[in-house]
């Protein structure tokens, strides 16, 4: 007679057709962020997930708040699937809002297109190929017809771009879920209990346009931003001297990643706006950090005749770190991986940041794990021509699917 364990393998593998068709049409409604007119991807979601007899309690945020939040629509959706007492609610989040696709594709970012073996468009890896794996895992341990305690929640957000406050954050903060464990969307081999925090700011220079032949008649912006850069990037050397005990994770990163400013060639230009992003590893304070690089742009043109700093925060996410309970997830996880892929997987750190974190926040203990290549950049992620193996998905499908079944089955 089979094992429990080997009917979950045996229906993932005998619905993986019925899986791959399911993500491509999840690939294909676009979700842009910014724009951020999300709304559309959830509703299609919720409808697809309908057909299975679920219902996708769909969480809207006010047009209002998500307007001012500098996005246009916002639907996070909550599938619970509840079975008997006794055990703990598991969440799985994924986010559907994704970056633009950008220049350089090969394949439609929105094609959902299958080539050797490949799945390719923008988010094929991160992360709405975790809307396949959690949904068809979940599907895998309920076709098993086995009594199970607990339950699960499958958390769907659009809002990790901008930072996850109005999707996970949301939906905790409204206190519309609050499940006792996490597995957020990962994008690798390995499990994730850790990353970076972040904070990035929007700093804006005012100057004084003047006319190009005469910029003795203007207070140049641009040159008082040059200023700030060099302090910034003079601070690079010193990061580095900053080292974090948490495998995976190396030194704080700091970089200006946008520049706007200036009215034509030949004038002077009056003001100057520039966005830039501080890695913070684990180990360091995030309102410390804020405080000293405010300082430090306020210093380096302290002084500058008819010069006016504005500083904006726009992000200031926190690090994910483990807590206790997520020690049980790790280990069901390992070794689920190892059977599945013959192979041990490490759990570890990423400098990268997530809105897992969030859930962190309120003490609920979360890892990052779901379908991914060994490495980040395999997959391009977030890059043109990003793409899954799709034995990468089977595989992350069982291994959730067999950690669910540790965790949810009853003895």
């Amino acid at each position: 007679m089979m094992s429990h364990k080997d009917q979950l393998i045996g229906w993932i593998d005998a619905h993986f057709d019925e899986q791959v068709a399911f993500l491509q049409q999840v690939l294909q409604v676009p979700t842009d962020t910014p724009p951020g007119n999300n709304a559309p991807h959830a509703d299609r979601v919720a409808d697809m997930v309908g057909a299975y007899g679920w219902r996708a309690e769909k969480h809207a945020v006010p047009a209002d708040v998500v307007r001012d939040y500098g996005m246009e629509s916002i639907t996070n959706l909550v599938v619970r699937r509840p079975y008997a007492a006794g055990g703990p609610t598991v969440a799985l989040n994924a986010h559907g809002d994704v970056v633009p696709p950008g220049d350089g594709w090969t394949r439609p970012p929105y094609g959902g297109v299958i080539e050797d073996g490949y799945i390719y468009g923008r988010a094929a890896a991160v992360s709405k190929s975790d809307f396949s794996t959690y949904i068809f895992a979940t599907r895998a341990l309920e076709a098993l017809g086995i009594p199970l305690k607990g339950g699960i929640e499958l958390h769907f957000t659009y809002d990790e771009e901008f930072g996850g406050l109005l999707g996970p954050g949301w939906l905790l903060a409204q206190k519309i879920t609050r499940p006792d464990l996490v597995i957020a969307a990962g994008f690798a081999y390995n499990i994730v209990t850790a990353h970076n925090a972040c904070l990035q700011l929007e700093i804006t220079v005012h100057g004084k346009s003047g006319h190009g032949a005469m910029p003795e008649t203007g207070v140049d912006a641009l040159q008082a931003a040059a200023k700030i850069l060099n302090a910034v990037y003079g601070q690079l050397p010193e990061l580095k001297k900053i080292k974090s005990n948490v495998p995976g994770i190396d030194s704080p990163t700091m970089l200006v990643g946008r520049i706007d400013g200036g009215t034509n060639t030949n004038v002077v230009p009056g003001k100057v706006v520039m966005k830039m992003d501080r890695r913070m590893i684990p180990e360091e304070d995030p309102v410390a950090v804020e405080a000293q690089v405010r300082a430090l742009i306020e210093d380096s043109v302290r002084g500058e005749p008819g010069i006016r700093l504005e500083i904006r925060r726009l992000l200031l996410s926190h690090a994910l770190r483990p807590l206790p309970g997520s020690e049980r997830l790790v280990t069901a996880l390992q070794q689920n991986a190892q059977a599945v892929m013959g192979e041990a997987i490490t759990a570890q750190g990423t400098p990268l940041y997530a809105d897992a974190r969030l859930y962190g926040e309120q003490g609920i203990p979360a890892v990052l794990y779901g379908a991914g290549p060994r490495t980040v950049p395999e997959s391009n992620a977030k890059k043109a021509d990003e793409r899954l193996l799709l034995e990468d998905l089977r595989k992350a499908t069982k291994v959730v699917a067999l950690t669910l079944l540790d965790l949810l089955g009853a003895p």
